[in-house]
Formats: C-alpha cells, structure tokens, sequence
C-alpha cells in the first residue's frame, strides 16, 4: 500500500463517484478504477459497492478511510514540521549568557526571535564566561554571550553590543557631585574588579588595562567578583570604587552614584560565540536576528 492508493480511496469516498474523483485527481478514470480495485485484492475485502447513482463505502471502506484521513494528515504534518525544521522556523536553541548581557543585550534579540519563530524552544541560562565556552564545545549550549576579549580557534564571534565604561561611585563620594570625572582622578581609591574567568580576561581585562593607561595600578579591596549586582552593591556600601560599564546604570543603585569617565574611549564589548560548522537553520535563523539588533 502507498501513499497515493490512500489518495485516491481518500478522493473516491469523498466524491462518492469515480469520474468526479478521476477528474479531481486529473487522472483518467480506468487507472483510477485498476487502483481501487488493486487496494481491494491487497486488503482481501471490498472498500465500495457500486449502485446507480455511484459508490457507497462498505464497512471496511468506512475504517480504511478514518484511518486513511489520519495516516495522510500525520504524513503531511511531518512534511511541514520537517520544511518549517529546515528553514529555522521550529527547534530548540540552548543560549548561556553572562548576567550583565541580560539588559543591554538580549531582550531586543529574544523579543524579535519569539515574534518570527514563535514554535522555537529557546533554553537560556546564566553562567559564567568559562562555563559558556565549556558547553559551547561539549554541545550543550549552541550560543553564547560573554565578554571580549577572548580567542578560540574553534569558536565563531560576532561582537554584538559595545558599551562605555562608566566610574561607579558611593553615593557619599567627595567626586559623587562632580558631572565628569577623570580615570587619573581615581588613582589612589579602593578598587572593586571583576573577575578573570581563566583565560577569558573579560570584562577585567579591559578595567585594568585602562587604569594602567591612566598611569596606576588600581588597588584592589575586592577582586574576582563577577555579578555585575554584587559590584554596584558594594560600591553603593562604601566598600570601594568600580568601573563598569553604562548599562550598570539600569540596576537598582540606592547608594551609588554613576560618573562618566572624561580619559577613557575603550568599550565593554559584548560577543556572541558558536561552534564552527554547527550552522543549524534555527540557530542561522537567531544569528540574522542578533545581527539585525547589533549595536556594535
């Protein structure tokens, strides 16, 4: 039995009539009629009685064609699941993300991508850099979002948002009232920096490399801290300075206070990574998209 003997019993009982059906299926009628009566020997029972004014399904035609209906919808619902899969349209796509990407970056991307692709699984999770990386080359993330810089020969990266770099001060602060201020300014206060994930420097390289620009050391109180939260929390608690970058300014900050930095043009840039040659449609489908809202 094929496909096609289900099309045409489907078409002959709705019809009720072999030369309606012939011309709806734009056959000749006899090949249509050598179909039916070649289901009928291979199923050993009859499927239609004939009378004067056409055919009359018999008991069995009456099962075979429920159960024909259903057999051709579930193959034609595999066909369009299978074409919708191929072109991006249905799937599931694993993204791990740093904190801090979460408000500057992905809400414009997730907003658009479930508008258009709205029968895409998308499983998001938080994690730090490394353990973005890790799971980009065991396969189960299939993108990423984290700070450069960072080099992977067998990762692909897109730089997706740019971000300034902002002097987050305690709300107290003798500079607090100031509009702008110098990094040099800052010399000799206490430093809260972010943490150096393993070979990803990240977000930290960036700080020290501009306090170094700006001639000091910086002097860290607190080191290797990683949620963008805790940093603003700490500063808004006295416990030192931080440069961070300007989305940090959309995070509850009772206590803290946010300076723009007259010395500094080096951005916080956000990258967005995958493997090389795991291009699935869905995943090409939310690369166009990130491209499209990239502001970098």
């Amino acid at each position: 039995m094929e496909l096609r003997h289900l099309r045409y019993f489907v078409t002959i009982a709705e019809e009720q009539n072999l030369t309606r059906a012939a011309e709806r299926l734009h056959i000749a009628q006899p090949p249509l009629s050598v179909q039916l009566r070649k289901l009928e020997s291979e199923l050993g029972v009859a499927l239609v009685q004939r009378n004067a004014r056409g055919i009359q399904l018999t008991e069995a035609g009456r099962l075979l064609l429920e159960e024909a209906r259903r057999i051709l919808h579930d193959v034609e619902q595999a066909e369009r699941m299978t074409r919708e899969a191929g072109s991006g349209l249905v799937g599931r796509l694993a993204l791990g993300f740093i904190p801090s990407a979460s408000p500057l970056v992905l809400p414009p991307i997730l907003r658009q991508f479930k508008a258009e692709y709205p029968d895409v699984s998308l499983h998001l999770q938080e994690m730090r850099p490394d353990e973005i990386v890790e799971r980009l080359h065991d396969r189960r993330v299939d993108a990423g979002f984290f700070y450069l810089p960072f080099d992977d020969p067998s990762l692909r990266m897109r730089c997706v948002a740019e971000d300034s770099l902002v002097l987050a001060l305690p709300a107290t602060h003798p500079l607090a009232n100031r509009s702008e201020v110098p990094l040099s300014a800052v010399a000799d206060e206490p430093f809260i920096l972010p943490a150096r994930h393993g070979n990803m420097p990240g977000l930290y390289a960036i700080v020290t490399e501009e306090c170094e620009r700006a001639g000091f050391t910086p002097r860290a109180v607190q080191r290797d801290v990683w949620l963008m939260q805790t940093i603003i929390g700490l500063v808004a608690g006295g416990i030192g300075i931080a440069v961070v970058p300007a989305s940090a300014q959309q995070l509850p900050r009772a206590g803290a206070t946010f300076l723009p930095l007259t010395d500094v043009t080096a951005k916080a840039q956000t990258a967005m990574a995958w493997r090389h040659g795991t291009e699935s449609p869905v995943l090409r489908s939310f690369l166009d998209i990130a491209a499209q809202n990239a502001t970098a």
